[in-house]
């Protein structure tokens, strides 16, 4: 099976930092983590999750989910990179560079 083009695969990075003092707050930030990993997102670090997408098209529909359950305070930012730009990333546990697992073919069938 052919791979798809590395220009039009894409990531989407959901980053955010949401306050977490009282049990109202505690409960909105577990719910939005919740969602995130229920629409297919992976933690890739604290509070940085990321999700692979077949395309541009597909990326924009789990942007617009992503936005439906934004909680009402504290701080989100969505970016959307092609896969080329993802495979360039440098990945160091200490001051040891890693080899980032690369994930296999992803077949979508809706």
């Amino acid at each position: 099976m052919d791979r798809f083009s590395e220009y039009r695969v894409m990531w989407i990075l959901v980053f955010f930092d949401l306050p977490t003092e009282t049990k109202k707050e505690k409960r909105a930030y577990t719910t939005f983590r919740k969602n995130l990993q229920r629409d297919g997102f992976t933690m890739f670090q604290f509070s940085i999750y990321i999700r692979h997408c077949a395309s541009r098209e597909n990326a924009g529909v789990h942007i617009k989910r992503v936005r439906s359950f934004l909680p009402e305070k504290g701080q989100v930012g969505i970016l959307c990179i092609t896969d080329k730009q993802f495979g360039n990333i440098e990945l160091f546990i200490g001051k040891t560079e890693t080899i980032p697992s690369t994930p296999g073919q992803q077949l979508e069938l809706f």
